[in-house]
């Protein structure tokens, strides 16, 4: 797709000097990139490179794409990571507030949360946030990973948190949606097993039966839905790093686009199918430990 685009990766590298640079000296640079080679000679090219452990040069960074990944993968972690495990958490326990209380007033104020969620735009919803709490009210800084001016190592842990605080909330409640509306779903299947109807004829309560049946039963589908929006959370934090200028590898993703830098994109890409896939093989794990029948079913 990349090299189907009209960016020339030479001119987005030279950026407003390349009025001043000649065709000659153009071309050395794509020819000391690889760029005056057949596109599947760059692509098997790249991908030797790959196998013996070098991602390649950034024209965008004009560094080595390992140093861009590592310089931007601490900031991405703190604020994808975090965004993942507190959607999780958060998710979880609305669904099991709106199964336990479905057709009620706590449950339909729970989905129509979900839904208008699920519906809107993750740079939509940071632009909002934005202009609101930044903007109008005051109450957060306006962008990047620190105040504007002080040295990446002269940040304290405050300064960090407090910037970190809008973007976090926003990838956070993109993050809610479908877990919390799995998680209602399967909770109110157990409300109407045989076993809790037994267990309500002992005189269980509902939080008891929330407690002893729900948490668990709900808990499956809940984490295999955790561990399957986490393309989601790493395809919104792409467009939420772009609005609030945040330093990681959602932003590189999008000077890597801008600017045609294949290589950048390529391992970033890498780096996410790698934790996709890592993470949905550890669902399928967690899954069979916490549900004895698939462990049965399994051997």
């Amino acid at each position: 797709m990349m090299k189907a685009s009209p960016v020339d990766p030479v001119d987005a590298y030279l950026g407003p000097a390349m009025a001043r640079v000649g065709p000659e000296q153009k071309a050395q640079i794509a020819a000391s990139w690889g760029l005056n080679r057949p596109v599947p000679d760059q692509f098997f090219a790249w991908a030797g490179n790959v196998l013996s452990g070098n991602l390649g040069f950034s024209s965008a960074y004009n560094m080595p794409v390992s140093r861009v990944l590592a310089d931007r993968a601490l900031a991405s972690l703190a604020l994808t990571g975090l965004a993942w495990a507190l959607s999780g958490v958060l998710g979880f326990a609305l669904g099991l507030l709106a199964g336990a209380t479905a057709g009620r007033w706590p449950d339909r104020v729970i989905r129509v949360y979900c839904y208008t969620l699920a519906a809107t735009p993750t740079f939509w919803l940071a632009m909002l946030t934005l202009a609101v709490f930044s903007v109008q009210l005051g109450w957060a800084p306006i962008c990047c990973a620190g105040p504007i001016g002080v040295l990446p190592e002269d940040v304290t842990l405050g300064q960090r948190f407090e910037h970190l605080i809008l973007p976090l909330a926003v990838l956070t409640a993109f993050g809610v949606a479908q877990i919390a509306l799995h998680t209602r779903v399967k909770l109110i299947e157990v409300f109407e097993s045989d076993y809790v109807l037994l267990a309500r004829a002992q005189g269980a309560s509902t939080w008891d039966i929330v407690r002893h049946h729900g948490v668990r039963n709900a808990g499956i589908p809940a984490l295999t839905a955790l561990f399957a929006t986490m393309g989601e959370i790493i395809g919104g934090s792409v467009l939420a790093e772009q609005v609030f200028a945040w330093p990681g590898l959602g932003r590189a993703t999008v000077e890597a686009g801008l600017k045609g830098d294949v290589p950048l994109l390529m391992a970033i890409a890498l780096l996410t199918a790698l934790l996709v896939s890592t993470g949905n093989m550890i669902a399928d794990e967690l899954t069979r430990r916490i549900d004895p029948r698939i462990r049965a079913g399994s051997r």
